[in-house]
């Protein structure tokens, strides 16, 4: 037993070593392409029969797809997690900054911190300290001026908002479109730095409201028959269409560049779509999945995600692990050999590199956790996931709900009565998790007027974007 044992650790080890030596020796370059509120229904790869996405679909194609990606339930929350490889809870980052109030509901949610704290090393910063050129482009949204990403690890790097670049940004006399300037600056940022490893992240405004669009890419999906099943929004599938475009001029300029095969480009998405917007009109639909961002069902929280390594991974794969946002940080880090040098730091993620390489992979059973104690659309609460069982807890009235995602991806069937003993143990689990990350929770109301609860206190004009 002992030599069996002893044999079994060798061959991990070994493993282990080949994966950091291949890191080491030849440093892989990593570009990160963020997209905005884009839904897992949203893309032709994931079965979208209206939108179209030759780019992204191609990219899944060429390497792997993975079918239960999550983030958080709203944008700044995910970009926590993806920089810092913590899950937000632990900042306060429960909402997007600066979050807004419902002054009348029945709880009184937590304030939201206002910036990723400086100290947190995020793996820009560990990349940078082993030698990567670091390039950040587009929406940040976790902090002003001050908390920018420059100060957390990135060289070069530009903040953005909204779907049109002014001309006072950039080498530029006229506005230009988002997607477009984001694609230039990747295409300049990776020819200046091809003879070095290099870490890209390019953080698109596209698919977010309003949907601001060109009249080129408008027309097509005018005209086009509308698909049973689907809201068939055109503004919504032209603005996929240009960052679909943009991610295509940027995988095309890693491949004329000679650089395929040094280079991981991971595509995933913020959070689910926005089904509705206020006012009520309809934006997009996450269906099979249930409910939108801002919520803790499926449809706020599973995103799309695809990632290509041309020669380690595999073409035409597809991952079924329940993976997260907050898994990238210890990803890249290991593909990249870098350490992270704040010892105290904690690790709420797991590394996937081994996953990019086999995608058939198996592993054990892991917990994954939300928290949104805020009035989005949904109430508050929080969620956990284990294997195919995911509970919910609100935090209104206590309530929870339990669901086999195995069974019933759509979330359709509560079975918190029918298994009590598994809602019983995931709950404990959670209200453990929420003790151990410090989670801020809401508190009674005593202003509580429930013919008033639904009324939105607006935030400073110039934070109104998600």
């Amino acid at each position: 037993m002992m030599m069996m044992l002893l044999r079994v650790f060798t061959l991990v080890g070994l493993s282990f070593l080949a994966l950091r030596g291949q890191a080491n020796d030849v440093q892989p370059n990593i570009v990160i392409i963020l997209a905005d509120d884009l839904g897992w229904s949203d893309l032709a790869c994931y079965g979208n029969q209206f939108n179209e996405s030759p780019h992204l679909d191609r990219l899944a194609n060429d390497g792997i797809r993975f079918t239960q990606f999550y983030a958080g339930p709203v944008c700044s929350p995910t970009r926590a997690n993806l920089q810092s490889g913590q899950d937000q809870a632990r900042f306060g980052i429960t909402q997007h900054i600066p979050g807004h109030r419902r002054p009348f509901a029945r709880l009184v949610d937590p304030v939201v911190t206002n910036q990723l704290p400086l100290e947190v090393e995020t793996f820009a910063e560990s990349l940078s300290t082993a030698g990567y050129k670091t390039g950040y482009f587009g929406k940040w949204h976790l902090g002003g001026e001050g908390f920018g990403p420059s100060q957390q690890g990135w060289g070069t790097a530009i903040e953005l908002r909204g779907h049109t670049v002014p001309p006072n940004i950039g080498k530029r006399n006229q506005p230009q479109r988002t997607a477009d300037f984001l694609a230039d600056q990747a295409i300049e940022f990776m020819s200046a730095h091809r003879d070095r490893p290099f870490l890209l992240q390019l953080s698109h405004i596209a698919v977010h409201i309003p949907l601001s669009v060109t009249e080129s890419h408008l027309e097509r999906f005018r005209v086009k028959p509308p698909v049973d099943g689907y809201p068939n929004r055109p503004e919504y599938a032209a603005l996929i269409s240009e960052l679909d475009e943009s991610v295509g001029r940027v995988v095309n300029e890693v491949d004329r560049l000679g650089l395929a095969e040094k280079t991981l480009i991971l595509f995933v998405s913020d959070n689910g779509g926005l089904e509705h917007e206020q006012n009520g009109t309809v934006v997009t639909s996450n269906a099979p999945l249930r409910n939108e961002k801002g919520s803790l069902y499926e449809g706020g929280v599973r995103v799309p995600a695809i990632a290509r390594w041309r020669g380690t991974i595999p073409a035409k794969a597809v991952c079924d692990l329940p993976l997260s946002t907050v898994d990238i940080h210890a990803t890249v880090r290991e593909i990249a050999g870098a350490k992270l040098g704040r010892e105290d730091q904690p690790v709420d993620g797991i590394s996937f590199a081994d996953v990019l390489r086999d995608p058939a992979l198996s592993r054990s059973e892991r917990a994954l956790y939300w928290h949104l104690p805020h009035y989005h659309h949904s109430t508050p609460g929080s969620s956990i996931r284990v294997g195919d069982w995911k509970l919910i807890e609100f935090f209104e009235d206590g309530s929870i709900e339990l669901y086999d995602l195995g069974e019933d991806v759509s979330e359709q069937n509560n079975l918190a009565a029918a298994h009590p003993e598994i809602a019983a143990r995931l709950k404990r689990q959670l209200t453990q998790w929420r003790q151990n990350v410090g989670a801020q929770m809401p508190v009674p109301n005593p202003n509580y007027d429930e013919t008033r609860a639904g009324e939105l206190r607006k935030p400073a004009k110039s934070a109104t974007r998600e």
